[in-house]
């Protein structure tokens, strides 16, 4: 029987970390392992029990989610092979987005989805694919990345060692489609294409493919 996908769920209202886990639970390739109240004892959690996806609010009291976000990847906590990060979040928090892709999240999950995409948006996190259908993913890029700014020394640096076709894959991945979507444009196998993303996020840095969108949308755009 294939291994359960492990998750903690962080919110500050009880109602709705009981509310998710029970979501969650009830589904036979899930299992809650942790909850959390703050963004600080979701680092804790995470740090002790290592689930392959935190679901993490942001707007939480002592330490937000941004903040653990943050402390994950400092800690060495946070992307592939590791714990993978849903913010949960309302298209309200618009002034959090970019922080939240800059820092490695996987993806963002509305706190009114239903049932299934909660359930499909973790099997996507923890299978290290976009954790949001391609449309909600270009929607996020286009409407929180649209201010165009000249690419830094540093992100240029991280495009140096991509082959060409790793750089049309990060471009495609900057543009919101999915592994299918770039298969077919690219008219190449579905897993040469797996192959290529996972090679552009080691060779970049990335710990998450919305990550290299931000990068992508900076640098290739």
């Amino acid at each position: 029987m294939p291994e359960r996908i492990s998750v903690v769920v962080a919110d500050d209202e009880p109602v709705v970390r009981a509310g998710l886990s029970a979501i969650l639970d009830s589904r036979a390739d899930i299992t809650v392992a942790g909850a959390a109240g703050d963004g600080e004892e979701a680092v804790e959690v995470c740090a002790r029990l290592r689930p392959d996806v935190l679901l993490l609010d942001i707007r939480m009291p002592r330490r937000d989610g941004l903040w653990a976000l943050a402390e994950l990847g400092r800690r060495g906590l946070l992307g592939p092979g590791r714990s993978r990060v849903l913010i949960l979040t309302t298209f309200d928090l618009d002034e959090y987005v970019d922080d939240a892709l800059a820092a490695g999240a996987a993806g963002f999950l509305l706190k009114n989805s239903s049932y299934e995409e909660l359930a499909g948006a973790v099997r996507a996190a923890a299978a290290g694919h976009s954790a949001l259908s391609p449309v909600v993913t270009r929607r996020i890029i286009e409407g929180h990345l649209r201010a165009r700014r000249r690419p830094d020394d540093g992100e240029l640096a991280r495009l140096s060692d991509l082959t060409a076709r790793e750089r049309d894959v990060l471009r495609l991945v900057g543009e919101g489609l999915s592994n299918a979507e770039i298969a077919a444009r690219l008219v190449v196998s579905l897993h040469t294409v797996k192959t290529h993303v996972s090679r552009m996020l080691m060779k970049t840095g990335c710990q998450s493919r919305a990550q290299a969108a931000v990068l992508a949308r900076n640098t290739l755009s």
